[in-house]
């Protein structure tokens, strides 16, 4: 039996890798508590999307249980023991506004629970890969110190910066402001990697930037163009914060991202850090979005334009994706912004209208 423990499993990320591994052959054991529906409201729950997955996956089993509770975790890791080869840790609180709410529960959620998963891998399955679900947030605020150029409908990057094909990790993550959702996943970013260092553990830090699919419950504080794509759907309005609605960002699909799980699941190293997101394939700025969004549902999207941005909120982000494809050079984001955006329309329609 090999088994594959997976944070957040009824979320976007996690719903995706409980699929592949699954069909992979593993024996799935989620953790879920729908804490989103607390942190975002009813309609973000993802209790229909574990209702599908107890449904359709038949090596699926669930433990409603919240990352904080280290008892529960203790005995779900004894449970498994050795049989675990595989923790991919999703669970977490991904809001900045959020995060100023509750500084202590995003702490506690993003933080503690992640060491309270790491130390029962370490106790109990040791030569397990634990892969970390973190942020490209960890740099702070830093990118918007990047040479920056005005376009009709984003901002982009001087040509000739190192940068220009996108971040990568070795920007600095010190002296800038990170939000407190930023700080809460650079002190869980760190723990992952001083546990695959100090105790010789398989260990991944994934600094995602916009993550997206078709079972993303989009909401306004978190979840980019599932949001985006709900409101023209829908015709609830929507707001734009800051930088002109020029800011840019890179969008990978939830496929694209299991993918790289996967690899680095297959061959896996020490302590590893990884810019992760659509790259040069997969940005756009959120005006272009909304054009995209306009095209594909036939429908003019209501917005307004709010001049201020969200506290430690990125101008311009497109993932640098060369270290990750230098060792796994078999791996390519395959999913555009256009695709990604089709297949959220497609898949939601009947739920969303």
């Amino acid at each position: 039996m090999s088994v594959a423990i997976i944070t957040g499993s009824a979320g976007l990320i996690g719903s995706e890798a409980v699929t592949y591994f699954a069909n992979q052959g593993m024996d799935i054991v989620g953790i879920d508590n729908d804490m989103r529906r607390y942190f975002f409201g009813d309609e973000a729950s993802t209790q229909w999307n574990r209702q599908r997955l107890e449904s359709e996956v038949r090596q699926y089993k669930h433990y409603e249980v919240d990352i904080r509770d280290r008892e529960a975790i203790e005995r779900i890791f004894a449970h498994y023991g050795n049989h675990i080869r595989l923790v991919i840790h999703t669970a977490a609180q991904p809001s900045h506004d959020w995060a100023a709410r509750e500084p202590i529960t995003d702490f506690s959620v993003n933080a503690t629970g992640t060491l309270y998963l790491l130390e029962a891998t370490r106790r109990y399955a040791p030569a397990a890969v634990f892969i970390f679900l973190s942020t490209n947030k960890v740099y702070g605020d830093t990118p918007n110190r990047l040479p920056l150029v005005e376009y009709e409908l984003r901002w982009e990057i001087d040509s000739s910066h190192p940068y220009a094909n996108g971040i990568s990790e070795d920007m600095p993550i010190d002296q800038s402001l990170h939000s407190l959702f930023g700080a809460s996943k650079l002190a869980a970013d760190v723990l992952v990697q001083e546990y695959g260092r100090y105790f010789g553990m398989y260990t991944a830090c994934f600094r995602g930037g916009c993550l997206t699919g078709p079972n993303h419950a989009g909401v306004q504080l978190h979840g980019f163009l599932a949001y985006l794509m709900r409101c023209t759907m829908t015709g609830t309005p929507y707001t734009v914060f800051g930088y002109k609605g020029k800011q840019v960002r890179d969008n990978i699909h939830s496929a694209d991202l299991i993918r790289a799980f996967d690899a680095f699941f297959r061959k896996p190293r020490i302590a590893e850090v990884y810019n992760i997101g659509g790259g040069r394939a997969s940005n756009c700025s959120i005006l272009e979005a909304i054009q995209l969004c306009e095209s594909i549902t036939g429908k003019p999207l209501t917005w307004r334009y709010s001049d201020n941005n969200r506290i430690g909120d990125h101008m311009w982000w497109i993932s640098n994706l060369g270290r990750f494809q230098e060792h796994y050079p078999e791996w390519r984001v395959q999913y555009t912004i256009p695709d990604i955006l089709q297949e959220i329309f497609e898949a939601n329609r009947d739920r969303w209208c």
